[in-house]
């Protein structure tokens, strides 16, 4: 009887996966890197980030495209352990919604201060199919 449950379950879990209704998030790290996805998809941009300084990525991107699913923060483990002035990554989780092509843009900069050169940018561009 066991048996037969664990061997439907694989066979459910195999179905779902050739079909897509289990589909992995892909994290995308690197600027200049072209994201192709589907309609309907999401996928993950992952940024070092320190907010202790006062910086913090600043997200601008279409909305009638894409949608930010959500953005969170995850201190590195130095940073969990109360050490001052440790970073850690910020992830920002973004759902295609329609076909075309857009860009993210992503500024790392304090919010008080105006814009400098200095500021560091990051560029993605997305192929939505």
């Amino acid at each position: 009887m066991k048996k037969s449950l664990v061997l439907a379950l694989i066979v459910v879990v195999a179905i779902c996966v050739v079909t897509g209704c289990i589909a992995r998030v892909k994290t995308y790290t690197d600027s200049g890197q072209i994201i192709s996805i589907g309609a309907n998809q999401e996928f993950i941009i992952a940024l070092g980030s320190n907010p202790t300084t006062g910086y913090v990525w600043q997200e601008s991107y279409d909305e009638s495209t894409l949608e930010l699913v959500e953005k969170t923060y995850e201190p590195t483990e130095a940073d969990e352990q109360d050490t001052a002035g440790a970073g850690g990554t910020d992830y920002f989780r973004f759902k295609a919604l329609k076909t075309g092509k857009t860009e993210i843009t992503l500024v790392y900069k304090r919010s008080w201060e105006e814009s400098t050169p200095q500021d560091i940018t990051k560029r993605f561009s997305v192929e939505i199919k």
